[in-house]
């Protein structure tokens, strides 16, 4: 009797003697949850995906060492974590930027921002598609949206002490306060109440104590809960979530400042990793949107989606065509309001299946 290839057990001892293709088929249910967990981590997808491959390898290396004590799930979770960690450590990978909009002077921030580093999530990469956003949809839509895409699309087994929702633990805000997190701390917190694994699993992936992952998880928790809940966004792709992007897309593009403003709660903040500038607060912001709006500067918004929220890809008003890309603002909504302006860099944009320059078509 031939054993069953997609038993673990089988494809545990191929890939042992050297299969390739077993090691391909023990890792690939695990791939993309994996790669979310490092990107959790790091806040960076280039970055997420680098810890990946590293943890791909170190498995293949290593599986000879793999006694079966946990699942491979597990034991790969192990890797990743640590692989992260590592990554955290390295000074070279969070260097901050300087100022680089030509024209514009930028005001003086409220504070330097806590986390320099910091890249969007696509919506289309956690559903498995490509960008919803095309270059001919009318800017006043928020194209792609899927409701519950991203739930769908992280399909991760959650353990019985999971705190949070996927969607939320996908969100740039909880990514960003992950950020602000010890790194002993940040994994303790992804590990225990985002995947809800058990607090002697976890003390086993970080050689830790029980007690150690308990008061590490304990000071985490404390630390976003400084941070304050908020009112919910609206539904993804519904109605009010489309109405107030509209309305923000139509303020924006024709400069219009209160417009602006008076979709804006009163503590906004507005960030721009890895340029290290926060602007927090209604006025704050207003003096940064008046410099921007003063110089003349304007911009085609293309809407898409990140980190389950609304997103547009900012294409400048040039006088002849192409119309070169500005940037990627991703929307942090609260109710029936914009709680975060965070504008990325244009070089992203080809991760959201968005060209590099518009032409003078739609413009």
């Amino acid at each position: 009797m031939t054993a069953d290839p997609a038993d673990p057990a089988d494809l545990i001892a191929r890939a042992r003697a050297g299969d390739g293709e077993a090691f391909r088929e023990l890792t690939e249910p695990h791939r993309r949850e994996l790669h979310v967990h490092c990107y959790r981590m790091l806040g960076s997808l280039q970055d997420a995906e680098d810890a990946l491959q590293d943890t791909l390898l170190a498995a293949w290396q290593g599986l000879g060492g793999f006694e079966g004590r946990a699942s491979i799930r597990t034991w790969l979770y192990r890797i990743a974590t640590n692989r992260c960690l590592n990554a955290r450590r390295s000074a070279s990978r969070r260097r901050a930027r300087e100022w680089d909009m030509p024209g514009v002077e930028a005001p003086e921030p409220t504070r330097r921002g806590e986390v320099p580093w910091l890249e969007p999530l696509p919506d289309a990469l956690l559903a498995g598609t490509t960008a919803g956003a095309t270059v001919g949809t009318t800017a006043g839509a928020t194209a792609g949206a899927t409701d519950g895409a991203t739930d769908r699309a992280i399909d991760a087994p959650l353990g019985p002490e999971a705190r949070y929702e996927q969607t939320e633990s996908l969100s740039l805000a909880f990514v960003t306060a992950l950020q602000t997190l010890p790194p002993r701390q940040l994994a303790v917190l992804v590990l225990r109440d985002v995947l809800g694994f058990h607090a002697a699993e976890v003390a086993e992936m970080l050689d830790a104590t029980v007690d150690a992952v308990d008061s590490a998880l304990k000071r985490a928790r404390a630390t976003l809960k400084r941070r304050g809940d908020r009112e919910p966004p609206p539904a993804p792709g519904s109605p009010a979530e489309q109405a107030l992007v509209t309305a923000f897309v139509r303020a924006y593009e024709s400069g219009d400042l209160d417009a602006l403003l008076a979709l804006l709660t009163d503590d906004v903040l507005v960030s721009m990793p890895p340029i290290p500038l926060t602007y927090e607060g209604r006025d704050a912001a207003a003096r940064l949107f008046a410099a921007v709006f003063d110089s003349g500067r304007r911009v085609r918004l293309v809407p898409t989606r990140a980190n389950g929220q609304p997103a547009l890809a900012a294409y400048l008003r040039t006088p002849t065509s192409p119309h070169p890309a500005a940037g990627l603002f991703v929307l942090t909504l609260t109710g029936d309001r914009i709680h975060a302006f965070t504008r990325f860099e244009a070089t992203l944009l080809p991760w959201f299946g968005l060209p590099p320059a518009l032409p003078d078509h739609g413009t």
